[in-house]
């Protein structure tokens, strides 16, 4: 797509960028959005902190009657009456039960959301289409769900305006009434790190499709939540999308750039402002006397802190007491968090982020001319293939999973930075895995309209299997400390492509009584249960502690054209030999299921870290079903790496 700049006007309103970005362009008469019929039909549940029925987002004007095998019910409440359910919002159910006093204040006892994370989950997963949307001009557009004529059953679970807690008995008791009520796919944008909901089994064996969030504590390794094998665990990335904030100095032709969510200046007319340099450490010198701040852009700048300080616990500090102090603005300088929605709070103050190059430069004028001066310009909209797109986000979870190092997660990712989507009456952003999740359940979603006889692992087989690994030819990078190409651990299969998911030519599919005997050795806390989790027909391969040589089984399905050939394309992790047997497979009318032996070894003994590879199977064709490979060698078993 070639990129373009929208000025923070409705005039040329363009379509909802993070499903364009996927490619489900909603004017196009062909592929899976089309196909789908947008996902009519396919019930959406969602276990969260409620929802807005009000929301433009869930009108059901033009869709037909419920579907006939619902089975729920919409359960009256505070501020939400029985009839806001409609052909949109199906049904709601609330669990209030065992909630601490805390998580109850500023609430509604009832589905309606106080949050606005509820909301804005559904609204992303199968909102209607709503015209001249925008936060305050910025990404203006339609707004729209990935399955925008789904139906949504609604579940909250989670409670609270500040902390939100979602009860774990809260949880399950919601996915039981799921099971009951008739939905097809459950997106759960919640979780911890090293928390299971192992009991959403009961859901995959009953047909559904289950999607999670993998967790917001990245970029550290060992953080991934939600790893259970059944389910789909999705990753954050960017999309095609930036705000690019001009920062002019005076009696200088120099220009900064940096991002922002900066719509309107309070003094059109006169909004030259002298900067004050600050480290804006809670407890530091520099940051005691704010009196100098006062009337002032203040520019936060400490690199030596970078590795110690989460920049997005500075940057919240250090707003709020800025603007007590009476400051004019921020441009803080830091690494790329991929969080621009935490400026939200700034309102029309212009609170600006920029790199560690450009703050410099800007100190150095500082040095040079201790009056400067700067005028921060409104952020603009860009969107187009020269942002560089998508890339991991800093904030998501990476594996391998501490609980189940043996299941490679997270599985997928999925677009979730900077999304706007319905909160309340309005459109907002938020940020996190949470919004990636519901692109993923989405995307679910219209796969299943377009396949009913997917069984839940073949979805997410089709999804893995199709996942790409690079954009315009560049691979895909992963934001953090230091950025780096990505690998398994930060997003399984790659990128999500929902159009290629369509025709993924093979699958893995799983026998529901391997899920039964995976829940019931871990439920029974068995330290011997690694030879069942290889039995698991998973569309990755793991394997935590490779001494001896190691074969896993798997099998595959052609869900394609029934006569095809299939050669085993592998790329070994580093210092490990990796053997295919059989390493061609045939299929044919009667034969529509294939098995293959791979074998790992070492080529060098030693104690090592996690190395990556891949295997894919190649039909010569379009057809390319590719699973990662994530492998550590290990001589030693009472050996330490960290």
């Amino acid at each position: 797509m070639e990129g373009r700049v929208q000025i923070g006007s409705l005039s040329e309103p363009i379509v909802w960028a993070s499903h364009d970005f996927l490619g489900l362009d909603y004017t196009k008469p062909t592929g899976l959005l089309h196909d789908a019929k947008y996902g009519d039909g396919i019930i959406i549940g969602v276990i969260d902190t409620g929802i807005w029925p009000e929301s433009e987002s869930f009108s059901d004007e033009g869709l037909g009657p419920v579907p006939s095998k619902w089975k729920g019910t919409c359960q009256a409440g505070q501020g939400f009456r029985s009839n806001q359910c409609n052909r949109k919002i199906i049904g709601a159910r609330w669990y209030d039960k065992h909630l601490a006093p805390k998580y109850l204040e500023g609430e509604y006892r009832s589905a309606r959301d106080a949050n606005g994370h509820g909301t804005h989950v559904a609204s992303t997963v199968a909102g209607a289409l709503v015209p001249n949307v925008s936060f305050h001009g910025l990404a203006a557009g339609y707004a729209r769900g990935a399955a925008p004529r789904a139906r949504l059953a609604v579940y909250k679970a989670c409670w609270g305006l500040g902390q939100t807690s979602c009860n774990r008995a809260a949880v399950l008791q919601a996915i039981d009434d799921a099971i009951h009520d008739g939905v097809d796919v459950l997106s759960l944008s919640l979780g911890g790190p090293s928390f299971e909901y192992f009991d959403s089994f009961h859901a995959v064996k009953n047909g559904i499709t289950v999607v999670f969030s993998a967790g917001n504590e990245g970029p550290a390794p060992r953080t991934v939540s939600n790893a259970s094998p059944w389910a789909i665990s999705v990753a954050s990335a960017t999309i095609d999308r930036a705000f690019p904030t001009v920062i002019t100095l005076a009696n200088s032709t120099s220009n900064f750039v940096g991002q922002s969510l900066f719509y309107e200046p309070d003094d059109k007319d006169d909004n030259w402002y002298e900067v004050y340099h600050s480290s804006c450490l809670p407890g530091s010198p520099d940051f005691s006397n704010l009196t100098l701040a006062a009337g002032k852009i203040v520019l936060c700048y400490s690199p030596d802190s970078v590795s110690l300080i989460s920049p997005l616990y500075t940057m919240t500090s250090a707003m709020k007491t800025l603007k007590e102090a009476g400051a004019k603005g921020i441009i803080f300088a830091t690494y790329a968090f991929d969080r621009l929605n935490a400026l939200e709070s700034c309102g029309s103050m212009p609170c600006v982020l920029v790199d560690f190059e450009v703050a410099r430069q800007i100190t150095r004028s500082v040095d040079e001319n201790t009056a400067l001066v700067v005028k921060v310009a409104a952020a603009r909209t860009w969107i187009g293939g020269e942002v560089l797109a998508p890339k991991i986000s800093t904030f998501s979870s990476r594996g391998p999973s501490p609980l189940w190092p043996y299941f490679l997660k997270p599985d997928i990712a999925a677009p979730g930075s900077d999304i706007l989507a319905a909160v309340r009456g309005s459109y907002k952003f938020m940020s996190g895995t949470s919004m990636a999740c519901p692109h993923v359940s989405g995307v679910a979603a219209l796969l299943k309209a377009l396949h009913p006889d997917w069984s839940p692992a073949i979805i997410k087989s089709a999804l893995v299997t199709t996942a790409s690994n690079e954009k315009y030819g560049l691979p895909i990078l992963a934001d953090g400390l230091p950025q780096k190409i990505a690998d398994p651990f930060d997003y399984g299969g790659g990128f999500i492509d929902p159009n290629r998911a369509v025709d993924p030519g093979l699958a893995y599919d799983v026998d529901l009584k391997y899920y039964d005997s995976v829940f019931a050795c871990f439920s029974a806390g068995n330290s011997s249960c690694e030879f069942e989790f290889r039995k698991m027909n998973l569309p990755s391969i793991a394997i935590p502690y490779l001494k001896a040589p190691t074969t896993v089984l798997r099998t595959v399905t052609n869900v394609g054209q029934a006569d095809a050939v299939y050669k085993a394309v592998v790329q070994s992790p580093p210092g490990v030999q990796i053997l295919v047997e059989p390493s061609v497979l045939q299929f044919s009318q009667g034969k529509k299921k294939q098995s293959f032996k791979v074998t790992f070894s070492m080529t060098h003994k030693v104690q090592g870290s996690y190395l990556f590879g891949s295997l894919a199977w190649h039909d010569g064709g379009a057809h390319y079903v590719r699973i990662p490979i994530a492998v550590r060698p290990v001589v030693f078993d009472n050996y330490a790496d960290v």
